[in-house]
């Protein structure tokens, strides 16, 4: 029985709009001479290779299902209502890819790559001897980044943080566009009271720390739903999607506290393109305001939107690992680089110290934040005619 939550309808749209954009750039277009100048720097097509790897591995941890009950001798279990039963537990695609890292647990800790565990334990001896060493591992020398308190694989949990960090990254951002360039055009092109109205509405938003508005919004919203892990029945609507789903709310919420400053740099762009010729010839013809705001004023910010929303899109990755860090972000059973990181905070202070995952999700966020800034620099120069110009 498949499962879809809320945020998987995020990393599908992501998925569309990569192959609407990939089909687009083969052909005789915008967004073709793109594409021709992002393939001259090694370096923008090593980025885009990485984040299309992460693109993939939130793609198979977003495809899920659930699997029928079995009885003993094989068969699928029918409940009294004469419905099949299924296990409250959702695999993805990528935890039956993965499924060696997913069960090959130890007892606790042990380090990356070792073949004893990390902590002592007594350990009894053929003759009857009783010792205090470290026992060996049940799989050694198959943790990459080790193993955490209760023997999970690290690097297993590192890629289940990728999913969290791409729709985290992106789900905000796309929430947040739109709010930023509606009422930035409004204010810009329109002037006046509506101006005013909208410049007191960011301007009041931006005024209050956004962590506490991020805070009461999930004691309201997100304390209820699916916070990760085994789903019951109440989670879903007709058998298959859950609506309320904990990180759905965290990117409405972080979408909702991050649109203002866009907002702002548009209604700029949008006060001195309202003077152009083209605008004023348009109004001189008497066409509507609505008319012009959306074919001569949208289009001529967009460019100021795409280069914000690869932008944003490190800053909210990074949001998502410090809340759920402070215990508001994600559940504690989602797969999460912030989540990782609480849990080292802890570990850092006992003696030996247990730094594997800390470090684990330093670079998996560093592998994901630093090409999307590449990228997002790539994108800023092919946009800019005059440097494909060769202007300096």
């Amino acid at each position: 029985m498949p499962v879809i939550l809320a945020t998987d309808l995020v990393v599908f749209f992501i998925v569309a709009c990569v192959l609407y954009i990939a089909f687009k750039a083969y052909g005789d277009n915008y967004v073709s001479t793109i594409w021709k100048e992002l393939k001259r720097r090694p370096l923008t097509l090593v980025s885009i290779f990485l984040l299309a790897l992460y693109l993939s591995v939130a793609t198979a941890d977003s495809i899920r299902w659930r699997d029928s009950i079995k009885d003993p001798d094989g068969n699928d279990t029918i409940s009294e209502a004469g419905k099949k039963l299924y296990s409250p537990k959702a695999l993805s695609l990528l935890d039956r890819t993965l499924s060696g890292l997913r069960s090959n647990t130890e007892k606790s800790f042990s380090a990356p790559l070792a073949t004893l565990q990390f902590t002592k334990e007594t350990i009894e001896l053929e003759g009857g001897t009783r010792v205090r060493d470290y026992p060996p591992l049940k799989y050694p020398s198959t943790h990459l980044f080790g193993t955490d308190k209760v023997g999970g694989d690290v690097f297993f949990a590192a890629v289940k943080g990728i999913r969290t960090g791409i729709v985290i990254g992106t789900g905000a951002t796309i929430i947040m566009i739109p709010f930023a360039i509606f009422f930035g055009v409004m204010a810009g092109f329109f002037g006046g009271r509506v101006d005013d109205l909208i410049q007191y509405i960011y301007t009041t938003l931006s005024s209050i720390p956004g962590v506490l508005l991020i805070v009461a919004f999930m004691l309201i919203f997100g304390t209820e739903g699916y916070q990760g892990g085994l789903i019951t029945d109440k989670d879903l609507i007709y058998g298959f999607f859950v609506p309320n789903d904990r990180l759905f709310w965290l990117c409405l919420i972080l979408g909702i506290t991050s649109w203002t400053g866009l907002c702002r740099l548009i209604r700029g762009e949008t006060l001195k393109l309202r003077e152009l010729e083209y605008v004023q010839a348009a109004r001189a013809f008497g066409v509507p305001k609505l008319i012009i705001a959306y074919r001569h004023i949208v289009p001529n910010i967009l460019h100021l939107a795409l280069i914000t929303f690869v932008l944003l899109f490190s800053d909210l990755v990074l949001a998502e690992a410090v809340l759920s860090y402070l215990g508001i972000g994600v559940g504690p059973e989602t797969g999460s680089w912030g989540n990782m990181i609480n849990t080292a905070r802890l570990e850092l202070s006992r003696e030996p110290v247990v730094w594997w995952n800390l470090v684990a999700a330093f670079v998996f966020m560093f592998a994901l934040v630093l090409p999307a800034n590449i990228f997002a620099d790539a994108i800023r120069d092919a946009l800019d005619p005059r440097l494909r110009k060769g202007g300096k």
